[in-house]
């Protein structure tokens, strides 16, 4: 049985639903019932993308706004936060703001509530700050953690802050 996370302006939805692991899998739904896990190289890619249209680290300093209210829970407040964030883009980059910023909470909510996972939310901005300050390749970042130990991972988040 999915969660709705957010319906989205484009006719499709942010949902949860049963993944290869556990219930936490996010996926996006169309209008049409199809549903596809989105990879992190997908909403990186796009958001980095995005970012060359503004200055001042924008799409990365809206993101943390995002990340600092994020708790295990869906909150409404947050959803509103990134209705308020997507209304200061551009028309033209409006709908995939809101869908990678509603994709990349879910992400989060579902990593703070892994079960054995001790870097939690932590890691989705790892990656999102090695695309949008560090300019790593999506796919570098991505895929960076992978195989890594936690205390490797802390040791590199701990000087950035987080």
């Amino acid at each position: 049985m999915s969660t709705l996370i957010k319906s989205l302006v484009n006719n499709r939805e942010v949902v949860f639903d049963s993944g290869r692991f556990d219930d936490w899998c996010v996926y996006v739904v169309e209008a049409n019932g199809a549903k596809k896990a989105p990879f992190d190289t997908e909403y990186f890619s796009d958001l980095k993308t995005i970012d060359s249209h503004y200055s001042g680290d924008k799409v990365y300093n809206d993101f943390v706004l995002i990340y600092d209210k994020t708790r295990k829970t869906i909150d409404s407040s947050v959803l509103e936060l990134i209705d308020e964030i997507v209304s200061t883009y551009q028309d033209e980059h409006k709908i995939l703001v809101e869908q990678w910023f509603a994709v990349i909470y879910a992400g989060m909510i579902a990593e703070e509530n892994k079960q054995f996972a001790i870097l939690k939310k932590r890691i989705k901005r790892l990656g999102m700050h090695q695309t949008l300050i560090l300019d790593y390749e999506p796919k570098v970042a991505a895929n960076f953690s992978r195989g890594k130990k936690w205390r490797e991972l802390d040791a590199i988040m701990r000087p950035l802050g987080f």
